[in-house]
């Protein structure tokens, strides 16, 4: 093959990863964008838009990792844009700069913040739900049970004549209820050193208060928005008792709450995002909001 033809077709090829780094088959991509500047920390958050994200359903994703590591890069749903829907991908301080409640503060401001600029990205800042893993899941479910609780709003990026609260949320095996957890998984809710410790400052068995203050299941009231729930028979890392015990709670509210559980799935994997799952996912958006015109 000639210099020449290998030129040019290092050129096309070239030309071609530029282009995905940007775009998509659905819509765009924005990496970066400040939300919110804490302590000299900046808080960030990735776009994923469909390719007409006018009125379109945003759909705020809240990354797993024990609440001490982890990425918005780690987002398991950029795939909703090809189906209409918008994504944004957050991010939050870890359990190793600020203790709980700052990790809800944080998607609180998230939250404003895309409503605050929704007419500049296009999609509807009246219909925005929360999803999210693990300790994404744990977010967001108090995302779904706690608008307008005094002490875990906070004032992360400003923006407070917005509201935080979302239209509905799907959690991903995330853990609901820390005093349930002290009994069932002590090694990981009291010890020293575990994530829950890390998160409250103290073990969840002797910190009572906090402990209920971060778990979902007790702040559960009427008004409290539907709840899509997934969780692997086999998760060892999050307990499926985590789950049923938001879902039994939802259930004696008479709220609206699905609960799938995984066959032989463990804390995670593709198997949740695809296939059956991802079609459970797109009927419950739908189900609670207007499909995105095509």
């Amino acid at each position: 093959m000639r210099l020449g033809s290998l030129k040019l077709i290092h050129v096309i090829l070239l030309c071609l990863l530029m282009g995905t780094s940007n775009s998509f088959s659905a819509g765009k991509i924005l990496k970066d964008i400040e939300f919110a500047k804490v302590n000299d920390q900046s808080l960030k958050l990735d776009l994923y838009l469909p390719a007409k994200s006018k009125d379109a359903t945003l759909i705020i994703w809240i990354h797993g990792g024990g609440w001490r590591k982890g990425s918005k890069e780690k987002c398991f749903i950029t795939w909703l844009p090809e189906h209409g829907y918008g994504v944004a991908s957050i991010s939050y301080r870890f359990s190793s700069t600020a203790k709980f409640p700052a990790q809800l503060h944080d998607c609180k401001g998230a939250v404003r913040w895309l409503r605050a600029n929704a007419s500049k990205y296009g999609y509807d800042p009246n219909k925005i739900f929360v999803a999210g893993a693990s300790a994404g899941g744990h977010l967001t479910a108090l995302m779904a049970t706690t608008s307008g609780h005094k002490k875990l709003e906070g004032t992360t990026g400003g923006n407070l004549k917005q509201s935080s609260a979302v239209q509905g949320a799907i959690d991903y095996y995330g853990p609901t209820d820390f005093i349930l957890r002290s009994k069932t998984q002590p090694s990981r809710a009291n010890e020293k050193g575990s994530v829950v410790y890390d998160l409250l400052g103290g073990g969840a068995h002797e910190m009572i208060e906090a402990a209920k203050l971060a778990s979902a299941c007790y702040h559960i009231t009427k008004d409290d928005v539907p709840l899509l729930v997934f969780h692997g028979t086999r998760d060892k890392t999050v307990l499926i008792d985590q789950s049923q015990a938001i879902v039994a709670r939802y259930k004696k509210a008479d709220l609206s709450v699905e609960f799938h559980t995984v066959e032989d799935a463990g804390h995670g994997g593709n198997v949740f995002y695809s296939g059956e799952n991802a079609n459970r996912l797109l009927k419950f958006l739908k189900k609670h909001t207007q499909q995105p015109k095509e």
